[in-house]
């Protein structure tokens, strides 16, 4: 499914979410001075322009995966939540979960702002995989445990669950159910090199998935596989009507 899907709820993606891996010049010696090139004419400090540049490019950050950036992010909060609204973005940040992310501003009065972030639908086998992550870390949570694992292979077989009776192409679900695992890991909520075959689930799943957002997954899914679903009755959000289609955040500045 691409992101002109009408079906699929849009969520703000970025396209280099990956964490940072450049070899950074002399830190100590650009902490030191606040003008970090000649013309310099920025207020920042060359931990904060570093968190903030974080920010912009990744989906989320947060103090396992970008442990430097979520400090200065914890010490410069206010600063970096007001230089992202010069921009029209909104910080965000969960402190028990300690992740961090942005989502475009809207104007109380209806208008558009501009934006640098880039809505793209997540796919249908995306959105079964994201939902099935919450879950098991909801059930994690509830048992005690403070880590959760995953295999790819127990992914691809929960998507394939899904599958419509009148589906056919076994090879091509299969195959999009595994580029929705890779592109889940490369956002960076599933914790693990891309060719791994195991998984940790980031916590950061459940802040970027609100109990609204996930609602509107569940009904997706209902209605891709069921374009004229009957009301029934869910035993989590009660009875059950057709998603509305809505323009998501995580927009990323596909920065």
């Amino acid at each position: 499914m691409t992101s002109t899907d009408e079906h699929a709820p849009e969520t703000d993606r970025e396209t280099d979410s990956e964490t940072d891996r450049e070899v950074e010049p002399e830190v100590e010696e650009l902490a030191a001075s606040v003008s970090l090139f000649e013309g310099d004419e920025g207020g920042l400090a060359y931990a904060e322009r570093h968190a903030l540049v974080a920010l912009l490019k990744q989906r989320f950050i947060s103090a396992r995966t970008h442990p430097r950036d979520w400090q200065a992010l914890v010490e410069h909060e206010r600063v970096l939540r007001g230089r992202l609204n010069e921009l029209f973005l909104e910080l965000h940040v969960d402190p028990v979960r300690e992740v961090a992310w942005k989502r475009q501003a809207f104007s109380e009065t209806g208008a558009r702002f501009p934006t640098l972030l880039h809505d793209a639908a997540w796919s249908r086998e995306e959105t079964i995989v994201l939902v099935h992550l919450r879950d098991r870390l909801r059930q994690a949570a509830a048992a005690g445990e403070e880590r959760v694992h995953v295999d790819r292979e127990d992914l691809v077989d929960h998507v394939a669950g899904f599958r419509p009776p009148h589906a056919t192409d076994v090879a091509g679900d299969e195959k999009r159910a595994r580029n929705a695992v890779a592109s889940i890991q490369k956002a960076g909520l599933l914790v693990g090199a891309p060719t791994d075959e195991r998984f940790e689930i980031s916590a950061a799943v459940e802040s970027l998935l609100p109990l609204e957002l996930l609602r509107e997954l569940l009904e997706t899914l209902r209605e891709i596989n069921d374009p004229v679903p009957e009301p029934v009755e869910d035993p989590l959000f009660g009875a059950a009507e057709p998603a509305a289609r809505q323009d998501g955040q995580d927009g990323e500045a596909r920065a």
